[in-house]
């Protein structure tokens, strides 16, 4: 069942990961060519600038699950550097526990209504003449925060493992 899990997890992060490449990369394309067409050739395109304010939401979301996912999280901690080798793997378990799940399920709880009524009127823009498509931008919210409780779980139970 663990083991299970742990791939289901490594296929999500995969997957995630290459979301994200796809959103940076269309982000670096968009800002470029806005850039070009607008200084270049005094033109410009609100669906392009639309399209690069999407693709850096989904990246900057999509980050956070992928960079948990590796590892990448922030800690401040003074005493741990003096505490046995078997601190840092529970006290991780233990914030996962208590923060990491019940924030990110808020989340998910939370934000599910708004992407809900999002999708049944299927958003777009708030700027005139521009791009559709918004509620699958908002949608990258509570999925990157159900990715962030499956990843979280996942290391909670490598961590275990090890």
């Amino acid at each position: 069942m663990t083991a299970s899990f742990l791939r289901i997890a490594r296929m999500l992060d995969r997957a995630t990961l290459a979301l994200c490449m796809a959103a940076g990369g269309v982000l670096v394309l968009m800002v470029l060519v806005n850039v070009v067409l607008r200084y270049g050739f005094g033109a410009g395109s609100i669906k392009m600038q639309d399209l690069a304010s999407y693709a850096f939401a989904v990246f900057l979301i999509l980050s956070v699950p992928v960079c948990h996912a590796r590892g990448g999280h922030v800690r401040v901690e003074v005493v741990s550097e003096r505490l046995p080798a078997t601190y840092l793997p529970r006290a991780d378990a233990v914030a996962w526990l208590l923060f990491l799940a019940p924030v990110f399920a808020l989340i998910v709880w939370a934000g599910w209504g708004d992407v809900l009524f999002a999708w049944s009127i299927r958003e777009g823009s708030t700027t005139p003449g521009g791009l559709g498509g918004l509620f699958l931008v908002k949608t990258a919210l509570p999925v990157a925060a159900a990715l962030m409780v499956v990843q979280g779980l996942a290391a909670v139970l490598r961590a275990g493992r090890a």
